[in-house]
């Protein structure tokens, strides 16, 4: 007879964390993860659930969660109110504040009273989200996203906008498309 051995998920995904975290730092996501290229963890991470680390990815030195994941600024935002709520919100998480900064986060960081009385992260005066279709660190997949009312920016280590994901010429046609 053979005994079958169930370890709980919450445990393999804890085990997989710790090893990660005694890795040499760089890291690069698996082809076809939808990242931006290469991946690389620029900074020590900090272990706290609120902690803002960074990550370069595809040549942009980003803010991460403590996760790993990217993390996202929304046009419409001000510095004291999100526009992303509802089903939004589902879309695009809400990071929960107050943060604390990892090594390399220099930019300042915030909160906000979000519609539902919650508190969410800023970093200069910019609300952050993560992205629902992030599953792993070092993708990007809602840079340069115009849904949900508005463009969502990979939110860079200087805090500001990225350049865009891909560049256009004009051919001086003049109709202004």
């Amino acid at each position: 007879m053979y005994r079958r051995l169930f370890v709980p998920a919450g445990l393999v995904a804890a085990a997989l964390i710790a090893a990660g975290c005694g890795s040499s730092g760089n890291s690069t996501p698996p082809a076809g993860s939808g990242g931006s290229g290469s991946a690389t963890r620029t900074t020590a991470p900090v272990s706290s659930g609120n902690a803002i680390n960074t990550m370069k990815i595809g040549g942009a030195t980003v803010l991460t969660n403590a996760k790993g994941l990217t993390l996202y600024w929304f046009a419409p935002d001000t510095s004291t109110t999100s526009k992303c709520n509802g089903t939004c919100a589902t879309f695009w998480p809400p990071v929960k504040g107050p943060a604390t900064a990892g090594t390399g986060v220099m930019g300042k960081l915030g909160t906000i009273t979000r519609s539902d009385g919650s508190a969410q992260a800023t970093y200069n005066g910019h609300p952050l989200y993560t992205y629902k279709g992030d599953t792993a660190p070092g993708q990007n997949k809602g840079n340069g996203l115009n849904i949900e009312g508005g463009l969502w920016h990979e939110v860079t280590a200087s805090g500001s906008a990225p350049a865009p994901k891909t560049s256009s010429s004009s051919s001086g046609g003049g109709y202004g498309y």
